[in-house]
């Protein structure tokens, strides 16, 4: 397949503008999604493509338009919904969690409800604490759901594909400030396995598990770290539900260490689901020192920018963390 260079956002546009050429039944839905271009300019001149009947704009009412989302699904469409921010999905939570994710089960799966919500997620720029927030581990809670958190233009576009094709409601979280960054994307129609976790970075030290954005910043502190003579091995999580334990269990077997890095607050994060799931398994007798978790504070997001960035775990929180890892023992 050929590669080019595109950013996270441009690389969901195309996959969404690919996925609505390849298949009549899939329409986007969100606020300020068409003529606008979507608040974070994901959407773009798709409404120009396709129309307003494939584009649709739709009032201030997430609970509304996330509930036509999901009948559409039941009646055969391939919605992709995106909220404006992921803190607004509060409002829509009866339809995402008491229907689209019970509705196949309820109905001894003779129905399925493929629709896929796009989430804009995290901190940085400067929103405040009610558009900040990282709110991932809610729905990892939440059997029938799909969740992931892709942090490279090339799986936002193959998760995003993997996702339109998946007969089960997915939940796709877009870290903001990940939108600009850039990377080679396949420009074939591909699919991300939405149950894989990936090796970032190979290493021998200690483990270091993280989703979105907290992964290029874990890959910046072992990079840092490397010329200490630390060697981190990096994974990125990128699925939340259903989490990849194989690939934890023998990366922690291999480093015999483990910290998980995230942006959403630390208490009943992420973080702790991967601790557990490894104090489960056989990598806990391989063990050498306690799990450590990098979460951000227990906190809202703070508007003052100085403060925001305290919030949650910055390269040099995560250098000093895994400087302390890899010296610890039982």
């Amino acid at each position: 397949m050929s590669m080019r260079e595109l950013s996270f956002a441009q690389a969901l546009n195309e996959g969404m503008a690919q996925a609505m050429e390849a298949d009549p039944r899939v329409f986007i839905m969100g606020e300020d999604i068409g003529v606008y271009g979507g608040a974070f300019g994901v959407t773009g001149e798709l409404v120009h493509r396709f129309g307003e009947l494939r584009v649709r704009d739709t009032p201030i009412s997430e609970l509304g338009g996330a509930g036509v989302a999901v009948g559409a699904a039941i009646a055969g469409a391939r919605p992709i919904y995106e909220f404006q921010f992921s803190d607004f999905v509060s409002l829509a939570m009866e339809q995402i969690v008491n229907q689209a994710a019970k509705m196949r089960y309820m109905l001894g799966g003779k129905i399925s409800v493929p629709v896929v919500f796009r989430m804009p997620c995290g901190s940085g720029t400067g929103a405040a604490a009610q558009h900040s927030q990282s709110l991932e581990a809610w729905f990892g809670h939440v059997p029938g759901l799909k969740v992931v958190e892709p942090s490279t233009p090339e799986d936002a576009k193959g998760m995003l594909l993997a996702a339109l094709d998946d007969p089960d409601p997915v939940l796709i979280f877009e870290h903001k400030l990940l939108y600009k960054t850039k990377g080679h994307v396949p420009e074939a129609m591909y699919h991300t396995p939405l149950d894989k976790a990936v090796v970032r970075r190979a290493g021998k030290d200690a483990t270091v598990a993280a989703l979105g954005i907290m992964v290029q910043k874990c890959l910046d502190a072992a990079e840092i770290l490397a010329g200490e003579g630390i060697d981190l091995e990096v994974i990125d999580l990128r699925c939340i539900r259903p989490i990849d334990a194989a690939t934890l269990i023998e990366s922690v077997k291999k480093t015999t260490r483990l910290a998980c890095v995230y942006e959403a607050v630390k208490a009943f994060g992420i973080g702790a689901e991967v601790s557990a799931l490894i104090c489960e398994s056989e990598a806990f007798d391989y063990l050498d020192a306690p799990i450590m978790r990098l979460g951000g504070t227990d906190s809202p997001i703070p508007y003052s920018p100085i403060l925001e960035k305290a919030a949650v775990p910055q390269v040099e929180d995560i250098v000093a963390g895994l400087r302390s890892l890899v010296t610890k023992r039982f």
